[in-house]
């Protein structure tokens, strides 16, 4: 039926849609060429949006794609976290650690994931060694502060 409204709709039309080929030729080049956007940007740029859901999907794709990208594994991990499905976010960082090694991008974001979780004193000691291998790290020095600066009990404000 879709095929027959199809060419109802145009006048000279006697093919159905199986037959139905399309002229390329006025259409710019440009528009074959272009790559589409690749799931580790996509994470990024759903993460930044605050998408975390969708930027999981992305940043599992990208793992999927190239499973030793720690970039890819860094964005799946704290995707997971701002789900908070923490355990998944575990196994991401102990991926990544056997990657990279305990940087101080990844300490700085585990010692997040025990922030969330309310582990403040594992988190301090993380935050703690991450300051120690790049002292001049704000988002290092932020997460520290508000370690320091919050009962035991409340939620961290949105840090990173």
């Amino acid at each position: 039926m879709g095929g027959l409204l199809l060419c109802s709709l145009l006048p000279a039309c006697t093919n159905t849609l199986d037959e139905l080929t399309v002229d390329h030729s006025a259409e710019p080049s440009v528009f074959a060429t272009l790559p589409a956007e690749k799931p580790l940007a996509q994470g990024k740029r759903y993460y930044r949006e605050g998408q975390f859901g969708l930027a999981e999907q992305a940043f599992r794709r990208a793992v999927e794609l190239n499973k030793s990208d720690p970039e890819a594994w860094l964005g799946l991990a704290a995707s997971y976290d701002q789900l908070r499905r923490f355990d998944q976010a575990r196994r991401a960082y102990d991926v990544l650690i056997k990657l990279v090694g305990p940087t101080p991008i990844v300490l700085n974001n585990l010692g997040y994931h025990y922030m969330l979780q309310g582990e403040n004193e594992k988190a301090r000691q993380t935050l703690l060694a991450a300051q120690r291998n790049d002292p001049e790290n704000v988002v290092v020095r932020h997460n520290i502060d508000l370690i320091e600066t919050r009962p035991d009990d409340s939620a961290p404000s949105r840090g990173r």
